[in-house]
């Protein structure tokens, strides 16, 4: 419910109903507001360790080409709790993703949406957001790629959204499990597989006006 809050104080803000973010691409980052304290959580903290930096240029860059950023958030079974709490309560504690969480804070401009499933699209308004942002294509970074990004995915492609997934921007527990979940969704989900430096973010930002329609 915070995209939709947030989505409703920006609309009364603006009498003429314009967003305030309006492009063509929009920048997913999911499950990086994570305190690792789980099974496995140790070999996934190092791993996420590894791309937190490449994230947090990804979304410079991103934003600074007008792209909106969006974090995409498992609530962990915290049912009471909302998206700050669970940044505090990553960031104010000894946990393993407090370095990863601090280098990827989000700032009051981005946008946030909890999902209780591992889709970003399952029982959640993102779908909603995503339209009131006009984004068509979606630019999916974090954790993991086995999982939450699989996932999201496979539920974007049914919705007919563009993917693009920067190899340097997702983590696994293995490198393996990472290599098998890009690969099917490559071949299966004929998903655009790429690095973070060769994003050309402000073409992809670009909304064509009624009468663009057909140019390049």
């Amino acid at each position: 419910m915070g995209a939709l809050r947030l989505l409703m104080s920006r609309k009364k803000k603006d009498a003429q109903g314009i967003a305030e973010h309006r492009s063509k691409a929009a920048l997913l980052l999911i499950d990086v507001i994570n305190d690792f304290e789980f099974e496995g959580g140790e070999k996934l903290a190092r791993a996420a360790n590894k791309i937190a930096k490449n994230i947090a240029a990804l979304k410079r860059r991103g934003k600074a080409a007008g792209i909106p950023v969006i974090y995409l958030n498992d609530n962990f079974g915290k049912w009471q709790s909302d998206f700050r709490k669970l940044v505090e309560h990553c960031v104010n504690k000894e946990s393993r993703g407090r370095s990863i969480v601090e280098r990827l804070l989000p700032e009051p401009d981005d946008y946030f949406v909890l999902k209780p499933k591992n889709s970003g699209f399952y029982s959640t308004a993102l779908e909603l957001l995503l339209r009131y942002l006009e984004a068509r294509t979606l630019i999916l970074c974090g954790l993991t790629a086995d999982n939450c990004v699989l996932f999201t995915a496979v539920d974007a492609h049914m919705r007919d959204y563009d993917l693009i997934i920067p190899s340097d921007c997702v983590a696994s527990q293995s490198p393996g499990r990472k290599t098998q979940a890009l690969d099917l969704i490559r071949r299966v989900l004929d998903v655009e597989i790429t690095t973070s430096r060769n994003l050309d973010l402000e073409e992809l930002a670009v909304i064509k006006k009624p009468n663009e329609k057909g140019k390049r």
